[in-house]
């Protein structure tokens, strides 16, 4: 899977849960910065 698929896939996820990108962080551990890299395809780590 693609990086920006990959992130879509995550952000369609969290919304469909009704969560912030800072409440999916503090579920995983990482910050909100990390999952917006995350969902626009620029990181996956």
């Amino acid at each position: 899977m693609e990086h920006i698929q990959f992130g879509a896939f995550i952000a369609q996820l969290r919304k469909e849960h009704q969560m912030t990108q800072r409440e999916l962080a503090g579920l995983l551990h990482v910050t909100d910065k990390a999952v917006s890299k995350w969902e626009t395809g620029v990181s996956l780590r």
